[in-house]
């Protein structure tokens, strides 16, 4: 006769809560990163991790929950107060770089912030939270248009080199773009604002 135990859970791994959140994560970021925001399912998710789909649930309840937790992104910049204008992109784009070529979520995010509400939120979130700050302190003035172009230009760069491929980006290193990059950076950061008036256009009367 075979005994069995009263703790015994058949199939099922006893798992403590950081581990499975960890491995949920985990599954998260493969599964975002092969199918992206849309075709991903909490279902898949928690197939990949062998636990039942409303672990998922419990753990970072909606799929939009759990794509933000998957694809949170970490830039960790310097204090930018000490840093020559000129030099400002060689301190920036490692950071981003770091980010682009290190997170498997990252191009999920990335290709759906496009379409997805959900996706496009959490990019901004980003922005909001963690570029925008480090940025403001080295702007002169017009700090939203100043980060907002600078903002626009980096998701620009991201996306020729990762998603389209554009000829030229993409294949170029980091030190080229970087020394492309920089003195547009700097100009946006630190330069002269545009002056107003100029974007006033003037009809000729015939």
């Amino acid at each position: 006769m075979t005994s069995t135990s009263v703790g015994d859970t058949g199939p099922t791994r006893a798992r403590n809560a950081e581990q499975t959140s960890a491995d949920i994560l985990s599954a998260a970021r493969a599964r975002f990163a092969a199918d992206g925001f849309e075709r991903t399912t909490l279902r898949a998710v928690a197939a990949d991790v062998g636990i039942d789909p409303a672990l998922v649930i419990r753990y970072f309840g909606s799929k939009k929950d759990l794509f933000a937790a998957a694809a949170h992104v970490t830039l960790d910049f310097p204090d930018l107060r000490g840093v020559r204008p000129d030099m400002l992109a060689e301190v920036l784009l490692p950071r981003f770089f770091a980010v682009w070529e290190g997170q498997s979520t990252f191009l999920a995010l990335l290709r759906s912030a496009m379409t997805s509400e959900s996706a496009a939120a959490t990019m901004r979130a980003v922005f909001i939270t963690q570029v925008a700050p480090a940025l403001s302190v080295v702007t002169p003035d017009e700090p939203a248009r100043r980060i907002g172009m600078v903002g626009s230009f980096i998701i620009g760069l991201a996306t020729a080199r990762y998603v389209l491929a554009t000829p030229g980006i993409a294949e170029a290193g980091h030190a080229e773009i970087t020394r492309w990059a920089g003195p547009v950076i700097e100009h946006l950061l630190t330069g002269p604002a545009p002056d107003d008036q100029a974007d006033e256009i003037t009809t000729r009367p015939r």
